[in-house]
């Protein structure tokens, strides 16, 4: 906390300096951080056509995937689903991985995991034309070098209330994509931590029909809440001097917002 103090007053009398500033901000995360490697995200999206048949995937995940995933040492599993959206019956999950690995040494740790085959039978029973899902999409990503590793939001660990927000920006070339990730890491994400929007994780994507883009995820008690940072995100002085810098202007050609309410049993 005494950083973020120091950063915080560092910034209100010295926003003119521009430049050093940005040096500033990197020297700030890599600090803040410790050098830490960055983890890698795969974010899943479980598409079911009924409340039962999501209600079905659900249960898999809770009482079969994640344990299993757990015993192998992988930790700050994310489930959620649409807040706003009753039709969608698509559940969303986030897996982080220390290492490409990690990742790659999933499913044969699923197939060697007799615990995990006893607990996902019923899952694995299901008829070929009444599947539980219809379809899993999948997307690798890459954390941010400023913000290396995942954080829990503050109101994870009390299962109290909270709205998670996820924002996906594309470019309309891998260079401008870049742009956008490398403002992020000279400013940006610090910005949005001092606001208090408490950022999740922050992902480059390597692996995803949509590219090239990034994604981001936030937290907050409530919509209001989030709202309430976002407005002074926009007035924050160091984000008036980020995109004031010519070569970080037009580098998100479009960006969606969805906002996500966690599972009883996410992590996150």
């Amino acid at each position: 906390m005494a950083k973020f103090n120091e950063r915080r007053n560092f910034l209100k009398g010295s926003v003119a300096l521009g430049a050093s500033l940005g040096v500033q901000s990197i020297a700030y995360a890599k600090d803040h951080h410790g050098y830490k490697s960055e983890e890698y995200y795969e974010w899943r999206a479980y598409k079911t056509v009924s409340a039962d048949k999501k209600k079905a995937v659900s249960h898999y995940l809770d009482k079969a995937l994640i344990p299993a995933l757990s015993r192998m040492g992988i930790d700050r599993i994310g489930v959620f689903t649409h807040k706003h959206d009753p039709n969608d019956h698509t559940l969303y999950m986030l897996i982080p991985y220390k290492s490409l690995d990690d990742f790659a040494g999933v499913n044969p740790a699923l197939a060697a995991d007799i615990k995990y085959q006893a607990d996902a039978e019923v899952h694995f029973s299901a008829p070929g034309k009444q599947p539980a899902f219809t379809r899993i999409e999948s997307k690798l990503h890459k954390a941010f070098a400023g913000m290396p590793v995942l954080q829990i939001p503050p109101q994870s660990a009390k299962k109290e209330t909270r709205i998670l927000e996820l924002r996906v920006y594309q470019g309309h070339t891998e260079q401008k994509s870049a742009l956008k990730i490398e403002q992020f890491n000279e400013g940006e994400i610090f910005v949005m931590k001092d606001v208090g929007l408490n950022p999740v994780f922050y992902g480059e994507l390597l692996i995803g029909h949509d590219g090239p883009n990034m994604m981001y995820m936030t937290s907050a008690s409530s919509e209001e809440a989030s709202q309430a940072c976002w407005a002074k995100f926009k007035v924050h002085p160091e984000w008036a001097r980020l995109r004031s810098i010519e070569k970080y202007k037009g580098t998100v050609s479009s960006k969606t917002k969805d906002i996500l309410v966690p599972t009883q049993y996410s992590q996150i």
